[in-house]
């Protein structure tokens, strides 16, 4: 990967409109505006990662899809390869942990989230990235709010992990994504498909229920330890296991792996374990936790499908939830007339 040689200031333009650098937020990302002075993001790097993006975007150029939207190509300079995004507020783990969410936010983002995925897994897709830090929001104004919902849009983003479920990466096993939302088979380095996503969106959605930076899977050593993604699998075996018998049939499964996970049951003191449906209401409301609970299975082949997710009856009280707000201010409405 190459460092994107640009600089505040710097004028690029695409085959639709020129934009102007005016902050670097990461190594290659920039925020910009066009010419309107609109805010856009500029990916600006010479590696696969930005091509596999701009081949999935453009796959899915509907605008109902909920995926971070890509606005440009840039033209000059040609090197490096920049796309020009959608501009967004912020991602949701950053308002989660600043402010915490309501649970109707929760279930809005919830909902786009699986929308998305559902729109890859249809096309035999797997994004292998799903994170807080992925799913960018839009926040409305203190006048445009309304009562818990702070959010104008929200949509997934970064698809320059994402992979076809007959890729190598996906047949062969191959770990891609951030380790403490990466689902136990990846982990592992075993085949994956759509139900790794499943799992990366429950471990996402246990950070903004409990909010506050808290990620369950994330272990007590540095990144770079050599016992991080040992203690991560113990981890998955603390809170959602044991890992079942069935991991026998597991494709690609082998020696080696089943060695280590018998070792972690086998050596993890049973006083220590926290089974999460054991979970109290002064954590997670037994809704909540329930519904955690379907998600995280550490067998793929137990999981549930996106649409199935989207069918169940936790995102009713999304529904009830708003309905019950209106009537609560229509009735104190009429009381102060």
């Amino acid at each position: 990967m190459t460092t994107a040689a640009l600089n505040i200031g710097h004028r690029l333009r695409g085959r639709l409109g020129t934009y102007t650098l005016t902050r670097q937020l990461y190594e290659t990302v920039w925020l910009a505006s066009n010419t309107q002075q609109e805010p856009v993001i500029i990916k600006a790097v010479r590696h696969v990662r930005l091509e596999n993006e701009r081949q999935i975007l453009k796959r899915f150029p509907d605008a109902t899809v909920p995926f971070r939207a890509l606005i440009d190509e840039i033209q000059e300079p040609q090197d490096p390869p920049a796309l020009v995004l959608k501009h967004y507020d912020s991602h949701v783990g950053e308002v989660a942990d600043k402010k915490g969410l309501s649970a109707r936010e929760i279930r809005h983002v919830a909902r786009r989230v699986l929308e998305a995925l559902r729109v890859l897994h249809e096309n035999g897709f797997v994004h292998t990235d799903v994170k807080p830090d992925n799913i960018m929001v839009n926040l409305s104004s203190n006048e445009d709010g309304d009562g818990d919902m702070r959010f104008k849009d929200a949509c997934l983003a970064d698809f320059g992990n994402t992979v076809s479920v007959d890729s190598e990466y996906a047949v062969n096993g191959y770990p891609l994504g951030t380790p403490i939302f990466r689902s136990p088979e990846t982990t592992l380095i075993l085949p994956f498909g759509p139900p790794a996503d499943v799992w990366s969106f429950g471990a996402t959605l246990i950070s903004l229920l409990y909010g506050e930076g808290f990620d369950i899977f994330r272990p007590d050593v540095p990144v770079d330890h050599e016992l991080y993604v040992d203690k991560i699998l113990t981890r998955f075996h603390q809170f959602f296991g044991p890992y079942p018998k069935t991991y026998l049939t597991l494709p690609g499964i082998n020696d080696e792996v089943l060695e280590l996970l018998i070792h972690i049951i086998s050596t993890f003191p049973p006083e220590q374990r926290k089974p999460f449906q054991l979970a109290s209401r002064t954590e997670i409301s037994h809704r909540d936790r329930d519904f955690i609970c379907k998600i995280m299975k550490l067998d793929p082949r137990d999981r549930p499908t996106v649409q199935e997710l989207l069918d169940d009856d936790w995102f009713q009280e999304e529904v009830e939830e708003h309905e019950h707000g209106n009537e609560r201010e229509a009735a104190g409405g009429s009381e102060t007339t």
